[in-house]
């Protein structure tokens, strides 16, 4: 897995777990660090995240082999 493949499901799953928390608890942690959700810097990390979650999608499209991180042993 590249390094960008990485940083991409990392952020998505950060908003995931933000998603979470709205609905479990009704408590959005991206607009409560960044002052709202209208607030222009929490827009930047809705949108980012919602990028990082489009880009996942092309993972489900690898083969295996590319998503391992060491080779399986021969036999």
């Amino acid at each position: 897995m590249s390094g960008l493949q990485r940083t991409a499901l990392i952020i998505a799953i950060i908003g995931a777990v933000n998603w979470g928390l709205i609905g479990f608890f009704g408590f959005d942690l991206v607009a409560a660090i960044f002052g709202g959700q209208g607030a222009v810097f929490a827009r930047v990390i809705y949108a980012i995240v919602g990028l990082a979650g489009l880009y996942c999608i092309s993972l489900l499209f690898l083969p295996q082999e590319q998503t391992q991180q060491s080779p399986e042993p021969q036999r």
